[in-house]
């Protein structure tokens, strides 16, 4: 996830490339995905249960407010099913967020079986611009 700030929160965009962040921010505002994680050498990244935080598209635009509501941390290989479907990718089986997060994390830096995550669930508070009620 890239950092910036919007109205005084931190701004962040998911994934690793434009076509990654408009996939994901389409899973949040369709309800699919609520939770995700990260590599947990990169640190909290201000992540605290009860922030709220925006998230921007693959053109760096805003498109929703999150905020916080469980954050973990468990090896990759701990990952349960129940976070993998949160998480709202793919068919949103175990195995296929395996794959997927194995890929990830290799093409960015590197991936162990035995890798600390940090496990984020979050809610959708707003959706900003295109898409928001007015």
């Amino acid at each position: 996830m890239s950092l910036d700030t919007w109205n005084g929160l931190e701004a962040h965009m998911f994934g690793d490339g434009p076509d990654l962040a408009n996939e994901l921010l389409a899973l949040i505002l369709e309800g699919k995905k609520t939770a995700t994680c990260w590599d947990a050498a990169e640190g909290l990244k201000g992540s605290e249960v009860g922030k709220s935080w925006a998230v921007k598209d693959g053109a760096g635009v805003v498109r929703c407010v999150l905020q916080t509501t469980e954050l973990t941390q468990r090896r990759f290989s701990d990952v349960d099913a129940a976070f993998a479907f949160a998480e709202g990718e793919d068919d949103r089986t175990l195995a296929s967020w395996r794959r997927g997060h194995e890929s990830y994390f290799t093409r960015n830096g590197g991936f162990a079986p035995d890798m600390l995550l940090n496990c984020e669930r979050f809610r959708l508070v707003q959706i900003v611009g295109e898409g928001a009620e007015q």
